[in-house]
């Protein structure tokens, strides 16, 4: 039982309301998605003008990017445990100015090979960014709004890549395509000196490796000013020893860890494809270069509504009901894109609605990873269900390049694409009892916190 100088810092943050110091939080780790989305997408907004000044055939741009998707894996392995151990903090920030100075770098490529070499290093740093701006934003969110909160700075990740398109419409026919990626290379360096200054660590993960008791009284001052001074500061957990990934297999996690893998999986390769190869798709079909990039921009505006609609619904009926939905509508709209004459206002609404449900859904999976995570294990969690997920990031534009290669129709595409859609709303259905027994465990620690 806590006695009056003992303060659990979890609870004062779960019952808190969201004041200033946490929209501050907010807005910066949703500005690190924005260059994570920005990047991230960028190459396949350029890929239409790079091949005509190449000269290269499509398939040519497949393993560049799957390359930065190979990266952005390994990344988000090596970084969110790192970040379990060293906290959030220092890898954002590291990441930020690791791929600030990589995106300006890849700007100067001159061939294939040599882009393929940049954006796997870049990636690199790339991959610590979602998992700890993530992390980190569900821990200083009150309770009762956690999951709206994570998907709405979710929607930064998408926000970026749909800016990356306009960004590319607007510089590449003035300034050529390396114009996209100088832009996208002193972004990041800002962003990382604005978290420097005004980014705070998680006050569990303080709390939890036994860190500064200044630093925690002073910024849980922030979240809450009339909290007092305490002799301890407490969480509901403990910290386990021994490498993070490991744990992601113990306590009865390991079928949900593993659902989780395959759900990132299935919907990372949908992403993915669709995000790479839309825009040389419909240049393909005939329209302009500046017509096929806004299509391609439409899957990220897309996903950026999406969160805001998938957060309603999943907040009103639940994880499960909300995402398989969402999945089966995804697969439907996946599959109408590469049907045969339709009308350019047809395939925007197609793309709108995919993007909704794939790249909007992805923010869903996040927002369950941090949620079925405790704090020790959250950015390992995140990070590895996301790392996992890039080998389909990885198979999606490859396998799209292979197939456009073998001449299939956009229809036969497009068909093949929706079934990994259908799968993932399948898998979602498979999760309904994990999610059940972590919201009865967190409803119980609640009880037993007060």
């Amino acid at each position: 039982m806590e006695t009056p100088t003992t303060i659990n810092v979890a609870r004062v943050v779960d019952q808190s309301r969201l004041g200033a110091f946490q929209w501050m939080i907010i807005i910066l780790c949703s500005l690190c998605l924005v260059m994570d989305g920005f990047d991230v997408q960028a190459m396949g907004y350029v890929a239409p003008a790079i091949l005509r000044e190449w000269k290269v055939p499509n398939a040519a741009l497949g393993p560049v990017f799957s390359a930065g998707l190979l990266g952005v894996l390994i990344g988000s392995l090596l970084f969110s445990m790192l970040a379990d151990r060293i906290g959030r903090r220092p890898v954002l920030i590291g990441a930020a100015l690791y791929f600030s100075a990589l995106t300006l770098v890849t700007a100067r490529a001159n061939s294939i090979p040599e882009l393929l070499v940049i954006r796997i290093i870049a990636g690199i740093g790339l991959g610590g960014i979602m998992p700890n701006a993530m992390a980190l934003v569900g821990e200083y969110s009150p309770a009762r709004i956690r999951v709206t909160v994570m998907m709405i700075v979710s929607t930064g990740f998408t926000a970026g890549a749909a800016i990356g398109g306009f960004v590319a419409a607007g510089l590449i026919p003035s300034f050529g395509w390396r114009s996209v990626f100088y832009f996208g290379g002193v972004i990041p360096l800002i962003i990382a000196l604005l978290m420097f200054f005004w980014l705070p660590e998680s006050l569990q993960f303080l709390v939890l490796r036994h860190k500064s008791r200044d630093k925690i009284e002073a910024w849980l001052k922030r979240v809450n000013p009339a909290v007092g001074r305490a002799t301890e500061y407490v969480v509901q957990e403990e910290a386990k020893q021994g490498l993070p990934a490991i744990h992601l297999f113990r306590e009865g996690r390991t079928g949900t860890t593993l659902l989780l893998w395959l759900l990132n999986f299935m919907n990372l390769l949908n992403l993915y494809f669709l995000s790479s190869w839309i825009p040389t798709v419909v240049r393909d079909a005939g329209y302009a270069t500046f017509i096929a990039v806004l299509v391609g921009a439409t899957v990220q505006v897309g996903g950026t509504v999406g969160p805001f609609g998938n957060g309603w619904f999943i907040g009103r009926y639940g994880f499960v009901p909300a995402l398989t939905t969402c999945f089966s509508i995804a697969c439907l709209s996946i599959a109408l894109i590469g049907q045969p004459n339709l009308s350019l206002p047809v395939l925007f609404a197609i793309v709108f609605v995919a993007g909704w449900c794939v790249v909007g859904g992805q923010a869903g999976i996040n927002a369950l990873a941090a949620i079925y995570y405790p704090t020790y294990l959250r950015s390992t969690g995140i990070g590895w269900s996301l790392g996992i997920g890039r080998i389909g990031a990885i198979v999606g534009p490859a396998l799209g390049g292979e197939l456009m290669g073998l001449k299939w129709s956009n229809r036969q595409l497009f068909l093949a694409a929706a079934l990994p859609a259908l799968i993932s709303a399948f898998v979602m259905f498979a999760l309904r009892h994990a999610i059940r027994d972590t919201q009865m465990a967190n409803a119980k620690a609640e009880l037993v916190a007060h």
